[in-house]
């Protein structure tokens, strides 16, 4: 338990600094801000597999599935990679909630970081009570799988075009509890007025966003749980990539539209993580192949996006100068 605290404590202290010393004054994340926060949490994620690697080799944490302090690196790696992989659908989604409250770039990170501290609450809950399951109904592994698999169609069938969060249930369940103010001052989650205490679109946003993650976390935590029970790994891996996700957001959602390859990556890690639940009884695959199958779907959606145009992209790129005589 003294790790577990330890862990908790150390992402308590990050949020802190981050709301009350890096991001103390309301600003516009800038994409050149953005990369370097990226590369710093992606860092400390990976300099934390070295801890990973230490605190199993000296038996420092439980280890209910037995596995090697190699393993349980490459696990945890693996399942960063996939957390942090299904996120980039998540940035499409939060860029649409705040495009449709009209929030102002400046308050969006403060929603963001209210946001991650409710998910990380709620995935908690969630590894706790998958990984409970797990161990005691061993076929509920054949579930999940079905279940992501079953998602992985979903999102290639789907067009997330088409989401409005204002249609939604959530939005309009919150206008029946609060009322609701179309006015935005500073960063307040509610105002006054007519003597009530008004809900301000950044408040409307942040309760989308917060359910709208549960709703993810439901693809993800499955996902992650098909790589390692381990609740310490399983924890661990998730809180990074949540955790790396506001940064993520503000790099890549100004050009979301260049990665328009991105979801079949997803695709492919969700169906190969499915069957590869549905198959763990049966068939075996080694760590390094898992990682290896993520890494290059990630990859190939990348370099598919970067360098196959698109219909309405103009493959002659001459320019007007080169075209007077």
């Amino acid at each position: 338990m003294l790790i577990w605290a330890l862990f908790i404590g150390f992402i308590l202290i990050c949020l802190a600094l981050d709301l009350g010393v890096f991001n103390k004054e309301d600003h516009v994340i800038k994409s050149k801000e953005a990369g370097i926060w990226t590369a710093v949490w992606f860092t400390i994620a990976m300099t934390f597999s070295g801890i990973i690697y230490w605190l199993f080799t000296a038996e420092m944490v439980k280890n209910p599935t037995g596995i090697t302090a190699n393993t349980a690196v490459l696990k945890y790696i693996t399942g960063y990679l996939i957390e942090l992989s299904l996120s980039i659908d998540n940035v499409f989604v939060i860029a649409v909630i705040f495009s449709s409250f009209a929030i102002p770039p400046k308050f969006q990170h403060r929603v963001l970081f209210w946001g991650i501290l409710g998910a990380i609450i709620f995935r908690a809950l969630m590894i706790v009570f998958g990984v409970a399951l797990i161990n005691k109904f061993e076929w509920i592994i054949y579930v999940f799988g079905a279940f992501l698999l079953f998602t992985a169609y979903r999102m290639l069938s789907s067009d997330d075009n088409d989401y409005d969060p204002q249609d939604s249930k959530v939005y309009k369940s919150v206008k029946k509890l609060f009322p609701v103010t179309t006015r935005i001052e500073g960063h307040a989650f509610f105002l006054e007025e007519n003597g009530k205490k008004a809900a301000t679109p950044l408040f409307l946003a942040l309760i989308v966003i917060e359910l709208t993650d549960v709703l993810f976390a439901l693809d993800s935590i499955p996902a992650i749980l098909a790589i390692t029970a381990d609740p310490f790994i399983v924890f661990t891996s998730n809180i990074f990539a949540i955790l790396g996700l506001r940064s993520m957001y503000f790099l890549i959602s100004r050009m979301i539209q260049k990665f328009r390859f991105i979801n079949y990556s997803l695709v492919v890690i969700l169906a190969f993580v499915g069957l590869k639940m549905i198959f763990s009884h049966s068939i075996e695959i080694p760590e390094w192949l898992s990682l290896g199958v993520i890494v290059v779907s990630l990859v190939g959606g990348i370099l598919a996006s970067m360098y196959i145009k698109s219909d309405d992209e103009p493959e002659d790129q001459t320019t007007e100068a080169e075209e007077l005589p």
